[in-house]
């Protein structure tokens, strides 16, 4: 990589890390970074899935006073995102590299469709609190379901995950918004740390674009815990369709 290269992976690590702690999606600001800096498809992600491992972390720190109280909760979601977060990962390593390139698109397409349409399935969800009451403590069967398969989608192409997360668990939990997203960064460090696990091993990737990725999703993480309340939803929303676009454009055309 360049210097020039260099610096917009940490600043994009960076961003990743501090989206991904308030509402997920941060995949749609690094991937395309990574592929402009000449990255192949499936090595960026595999590179990119390794960095953010620790903004991941960071951001689940930065939200402890928020996962009070939900050690049952966590540990149970837990168990479903290592299981689906495994089977991403190994789906990401056994597919043919032409099979990636043909499904990416569409994931990404799938996560932009989902950031954009977020204030629409919350204001669903919130109908549905209204008519039907709140939620269950421990959302049952189909929320452990819901949630493993997300992290199956997570462990193979973590774009909008977080988002999932969160929609599924305010659907089917009665919580606060803010300690929904605090699960959300636990599973999401979960799946992630899975991934690198198997990826360390039986991928390759790029060193240069890992450690870029996390040390810049590392400080994002704890940025986007501490001041991601202040953030506008509609920029924030507006940048990373933006960027997903351009990405998704680039990936058609290319």
């Amino acid at each position: 990589m360049t210097p020039w290269e260099m610096a917009a992976v940490l600043a994009a690590g960076t961003g990743a890390g501090a989206v991904n702690a308030v509402v997920g999606s941060g995949t749609l600001i690094t991937f395309p970074v990574l592929l402009a800096a000449g990255l192949p498809p499936v090595t960026a992600t595999v590179s990119n899935g390794l960095g953010l491992v620790p903004g991941s972390i960071s951001a689940a720190i930065g939200y402890r006073e928020e996962l009070k109280g939900q050690g049952r909760r966590v540990l149970l979601l837990g168990i479903g995102a290592v299981l689906g977060g495994l089977a991403g990962a190994v789906l990401l390593l056994t597919l043919p590299a032409t099979a990636f390139e043909r499904i990416v698109p569409v994931l990404v397409g799938l996560a932009l469709v989902l950031v954009a349409c977020q204030p629409w399935i919350a204001r669903r969800v919130r109908r549905r609190r209204e008519i039907h009451g709140p939620g269950r403590r421990d959302g049952g069967p189909l929320l452990f379901t819901g949630l493993t398969l997300a992290s199956v989608y997570g462990g193979y192409f973590s774009a909008a995950q977080g988002i999932i997360y969160v929609s599924l668990m305010g659907m089917l939990l009665d919580d606060t918004l803010q300690r929904l997203n605090a699960v959300k960064n636990v599973l999401a460090a979960v799946v992630n740390t899975v991934a690198a696990v198997l990826f360390v091993f039986f991928a390759e990737f790029d060193w240069t674009a890992v450690l870029l990725i996390a040390a810049g999703s590392a400080l994002g993480g704890l940025i986007g815990a501490r001041t991601g309340r202040r953030f506008s939803p509609a920029v924030l929303r507006t940048l990373i369709v933006s960027v997903g676009t351009v990405t998704l454009a680039h990936l058609v055309l290319r």
